[in-house]
């Protein structure tokens, strides 16, 4: 058994929202999301996949694919289809939350972590 304090070592990066894959295997990926208040990500999706996600902290604005934006915070659960276009600011505090993925083909089990928005950015320039 494999034990995560999902509240404790946060870590921020005050340019990017932070995402840390706790677990990744063939199966899926469960990841923890670190926002500062104000940072955003901005709208994308899992083409592969559901997306479950559990707010732990602080509060934000999620949006789905209807383009809404609704205002959530802890113990909320939120569940987008597969390919379902999502993004997420978070408000006037900083945001913790968590988000499973289902068997992802493309997961990179190697990967352990990233900035938001510095992979987006590394991707366009190759």
């Amino acid at each position: 058994m494999r034990i995560e304090h999902l509240l404790e070592r946060l870590e921020y990066h005050d340019d990017n929202p932070y995402a840390q894959p706790l677990f990744v295997d063939a199966h899926g990926r469960i990841i923890r999301f670190m926002l500062k208040a104000g940072q955003k990500i901005t709208e994308h999706n899992a083409p592969h996949s559901p997306l479950y996600l559990v707010v732990l902290q602080g509060r934000g604005t999620f949006s789905g694919g209807d383009g809404k934006e609704q205002e959530f915070g802890p113990n909320t659960l939120l569940i987008f289809d597969p390919a379902e276009n999502h993004s997420i600011h978070a408000l006037n505090e900083d945001l913790v939350f968590i988000g499973f993925l289902q068997g992802v083909p493309t997961a990179r089990t190697e990967k352990i972590g990233g900035e938001l928005g510095r992979e987006e950015e590394n991707l366009t320039k190759q």
